[in-house]
């Protein structure tokens, strides 16, 4: 059986990487199960459309620099809204940053604290996306560069935004699987490169 992860890494049938994940049939079936219910054929688009969808993922894989997913979140994002697609590639140079960054309150982990870039979605991006998905962005940028900082203030700017509780649920599971593929795609591609 072969999934997007394969097909990303360049995982071919009977590769050793195709026997490694073989071996965790469940696993692989899952994460293309969980992309197919978020991206492909989602069931409520009322909690996020479909362009919502795949601009968050696009936005997620590039600011963590996982080109071969953010190129396939790029494809379908331009297929369905180049606009869309457009406004987010022209934001990024200003957004990609390192980190984690982020305030541990006061105690032993205080030491780690490093402060960085704080992004807000500039007017042009707004404009372009609307306000929806310009807080879903930041939101995302949040959760990939300051993950120890979010609060209920930042899903409350989610809904301030438009987005229904559902909705900010949805949100999440996107952001969170879309680091999750990146994270995959990256072991498996060390591990290909490897051999």
């Amino acid at each position: 059986m072969s999934d997007l992860i394969d097909e990303l890494v360049g995982i071919a049938p009977g590769d050793p990487l195709d026997a490694l994940r073989a071996k965790r049939p469940t696993a692989r079936s899952d994460a293309q199960t969980t992309y197919d219910a978020l991206i492909t054929d989602p069931v409520d688009l009322a909690r996020a459309s479909r362009v919502e969808r795949v601009a968050i993922g696009t936005w997620v894989a590039a600011l963590s620099r996982a080109d071969a997913l953010a190129d396939h979140y790029r494809g379908l994002l331009g297929a369905l809204d180049a606009g869309v697609l457009a406004a987010i590639d022209a934001a990024l140079p200003a957004a990609i940053t390192t980190g984690p960054y982020g305030v541990w309150p006061a105690g032993p982990l205080s030491a780690e604290d490093e402060d960085g870039l704080r992004w807000s979605a500039p007017a042009e991006l707004r404009a372009a996306v609307g306000d929806r998905l310009a807080a879903a962005l930041e939101h995302a940028h949040l959760l990939t560069y300051r993950p120890r900082e979010s609060s209920a203030d930042a899903l409350q700017a989610l809904l301030d935004a438009g987005w229904t509780a559902d909705g900010v649920v949805t949100v999440s599971q996107l952001i969170a699987f879309t680091h999750f593929q990146l994270r995959v795609i990256a072991g498996l591609t060390v591990l290909k490169e490897a051999n």
